[in-house]
């Protein structure tokens, strides 16, 4: 009981901090998530045991370019890198072949395509068509935590089958299809409240979310498998680390991004 009321408390504060930031302007939102990249890039390196300050000037680097020239070409090889990099990983997960990296060039390597280009395209998001739309981000965010939080309420009250036992033993099949269910749900209703997308667009980005969010939490615990750690940090109660919260968005981000973008 303490560890829920824990994991609550930590889970509000940080759903206000994002939803603050969203709101008060996009310098806001584009510091916050800098800041995450910037935790999450530290989580990961110590997860795969990389010690070197390359990533975050990279990542600044990066990050810093690609918000001022969205719309370029460097921005759709960096989405296509991305996406092949992504499937990539889901395709070591399912074939349940170890992700190796062997030294600093190739730790240095996941962490950028994995981390950093995935964290760029969360900043990004929001930025539709040229302007910002901080609903558009809320509406999204609001898909994937009603998505985890169903999942963790449905498999902990029903989950019988396990959905990946060999990379996280506490997910269950009858959690994901708890939070699939009402990840749909949840964007029908949005569509009925934001005009930026029709309802079938908003239903595929439910989709995209709950189930690529979902490989990504499973990918993100795969890594944590092979360093044999729980956490990937204990920034946040309950929860574990910034990366662990991250974990399904960041993930997610991309192939959102590429359907909004270049999709509809």
């Amino acid at each position: 009981m303490r560890h829920l009321l824990r994991r609550s408390l930590s889970g509000i504060i940080y759903v206000l901090i994002f939803i603050s930031a969203i709101l008060l302007s996009k310098e806001s939102y584009i510091v916050l998530i800098t800041i995450c990249g910037f935790l999450c890039i530290w989580e990961f390196t110590k997860m795969i045991s990389l010690k070197n300050y390359a990533s975050y000037i990279f990542y600044a680097f990066v990050l810093f370019l690609m918000i001022q020239r969205q719309n370029s070409y460097a921005t759709l090889i960096v989405l296509a890198v991305t996406l092949f990099s992504s499937l990539f990983l889901v395709y070591q997960l399912f074939a349940k072949k170890q992700i190796t990296f062997s030294n600093d060039r190739s730790k240095l390597g996941v962490t950028i395509r994995y981390v950093i280009f995935s964290m760029c395209f969360l900043v990004l998001l929001p930025f539709h068509k040229n302007s910002f739309h901080p609903y558009l981000m809320i509406s999204i965010l609001s898909i994937i935590w009603i998505n985890d939080s169903f999942a963790f309420l449905v498999g902990k009250n029903f989950g019988f089958r396990k959905l990946f036992p060999s990379v996280s033993p506490r997910k269950t099949v009858e959690g994901f299809l708890g939070g699939l269910t009402f990840s749909l749900l949840a964007a029908f209703l949005i569509s009925k409240l934001n005009f930026d997308f029709s309802v079938l667009d908003w239903l595929i980005i439910g989709l995209i979310v709950s189930v690529v969010g979902t490989i990504g939490d499973l990918v993100e615990s795969k890594f944590k498998r092979q360093a044999k750690i729980k956490d990937s940090g204990t920034i946040m109660p309950g929860h574990g680390g910034i990366l662990d919260r991250l974990d399904s968005l960041l993930f997610a981000a991309p192939f959102v991004y590429l359907y909004i973008n270049f999709i509809i």
